[in-house]
């Protein structure tokens, strides 16, 4: 679903991600949910994460934007918000996502774009603002990750 991006990462955390042998792109991609659903990376930071999706192929039966797909892309980027602040000894597992969905959308794409809230050791609180492409805001998400150490062994 349209053409393939390269996510920016900033540099210090492609640094410390690539001494541990991890591939970014996949690890930060939007998973097999959000590749299905066409959720394409721009940019990720813990600071800001920006991501696109199309309506096409994500609508309700009215044929609007499904407020699950808008669920997704929010979950989607402010989970990847959440893992780059906890970096790489940290699992980021959402544990409380809230959305408003404001207006309808029946075409183009939507972008979503997450900022923190709240970054702690344990936990990340993100904003997500997803607006259409006449800069209308759709949806407006709030998601907090529990930040988990990674398991060893």
């Amino acid at each position: 679903m349209g053409e393939q991006r390269t996510v920016k990462f900033p540099q210090e955390v492609i640094d410390e991600y690539a001494a541990l042998g991890v591939d970014l792109p996949a690890l930060f991609s939007a998973g097999h949910l959000g590749t299905r659903m066409g959720v394409q990376l721009i940019e990720a930071s813990a600071e800001r994460v920006v991501a696109t999706m199309p309506v096409e192929g994500n609508t309700q039966p009215y044929g609007l934007l499904h407020g699950g797909a808008s669920a997704v892309l929010a979950e989607t980027i402010g989970s990847v918000g959440a893992m780059l602040h906890g970096g790489s000894s940290k699992i980021a597992v959402g544990v409380d996502l809230n959305c408003t969905h404001h207006r309808g959308v029946r075409s183009g794409l939507v972008t979503g774009v997450a900022t923190p809230l709240h970054r702690g050791r344990s936990s990340a609180t993100y904003e997500i603002v997803i607006t259409d492409e006449a800069d209308k805001r759709v949806c407006t998400a709030r998601l907090t990750c529990m930040l988990k150490d990674v398991p060893t062994g």
